[in-house]
């Protein structure tokens, strides 16, 4: 035990937590499986959020995933419409309008009237060019932990799963 200690005002106060060697083990062996949630919903949403954090992690500072997702699908899709792109990302129109607006403020994102004129068709600037592959590598980076987390049989089985799934609920 600790003795008690006068703290007087404006001293800095710490606190050193310890572990004995006998709880150090315990930890390690710990269950560390992940719950199988009942509801598909659910268990898809947790791995959305975990496999985001993995992507994101592996990201250079100034971007996020989502605003990648979009400078990779309008590289791969250059000229596509607000509204291909909200189908093909299966994003609601406001947040993809949100993700666009950071997009165009960082100079990352061109658009030109279509020949309807009521629609804009997108794509990138040079300097979102420039972005998209300056990140690109550290995407991929995470892309590879993923599958070498996975495996490869597990990881052609997610992507079928989740494509499959997307277009049975579309």
């Amino acid at each position: 035990m600790c003795e008690p200690v006068e703290i007087r005002p404006g001293e800095d106060v710490y606190t050193l937590i310890t572990m004995s060697s006998k709880t150090a083990e315990k930890s390690k062996k710990m269950d560390t499986s992940v719950a199988r949630l009942p509801c598909a919903c659910a268990n898809l949403r947790r791995t959305a959020r975990l496999v985001t954090q993995l992507y994101e992690d592996a990201m250079p500072a100034g971007i996020t995933g989502p605003q990648f997702t979009l400078l990779q699908a309008l590289k791969l899709a250059p000229g596509i419409s607000q509204k291909q792109l909200a189908e093909i990302l299966g994003m609601d129109s406001t947040t993809l309008t949100r993700t666009l607006a950071l997009l165009r403020k960082r100079g990352w994102l061109s658009s030109q009237p279509a020949s309807d004129r009521r629609a804009l068709r997108l794509g990138l600037t040079k300097a979102g060019e420039r972005e998209f592959e300056r990140v690109l590598p550290y995407w991929q980076s995470a892309q590879k932990r993923l599958k070498q987390v996975l495996g490869e049989v597990k990881w052609q089985g997610l992507i079928k799963a989740v494509v499959d799934a997307a277009e049975a609920i579309q």
